[in-house]
């Protein structure tokens, strides 16, 4: 009686995955779909922001600081470095100045890039007389 030569289990499996699709997504050639409310970077409206501060009080993290940005109102400002993207503050802002984005690509070799900083307003220009 002559036995047959026995194919090893992992030969098969090796033999089987060359020829089959791959599990994995062709990033970045081709972007994932992400789910619709993905916690990517965080959307600040500055212009909705009263400056109330409670965004950064609830920051489990403290990447939110309350700025100066000119004589009397405070704006955060945001260190994504320091974001666990929990998104506690769009949660507890009154306002609802904070929103998600799908912005997940954040890599970067400058750690100051990561930090998001309130623009202060324009300063009104004074209007010109004209002489009749």
């Amino acid at each position: 009686m002559v036995k047959k030569p026995r194919v090893p289990n992992m030969l098969k499996k090796a033999v089987k995955q060359t020829f089959s699709k791959p599990a994995t997504e062709m990033y970045p050639a081709q972007k994932p779909q992400l789910p619709e409310k993905y916690r990517g970077e965080p959307n600040f409206d500055y212009n909705a922001c009263i400056g109330c501060g409670l965004c950064a009080r609830d920051c489990p993290s403290k990447a939110i600081e309350m700025v100066k940005i000119d004589d009397k109102r405070r704006k955060p400002q945001v260190n994504l470095s320091k974001c666990v993207f929990c998104y506690q503050c769009a949660e507890t802002c009154p306002k609802k100045a904070i929103n998600y984005t799908c912005t997940y690509e954040l890599a970067t070799t400058d750690k100051s890039d990561l930090v998001i900083k309130p623009q202060a307003p324009p300063k009104p220009q004074p209007e010109t007389l004209s002489g009749s």
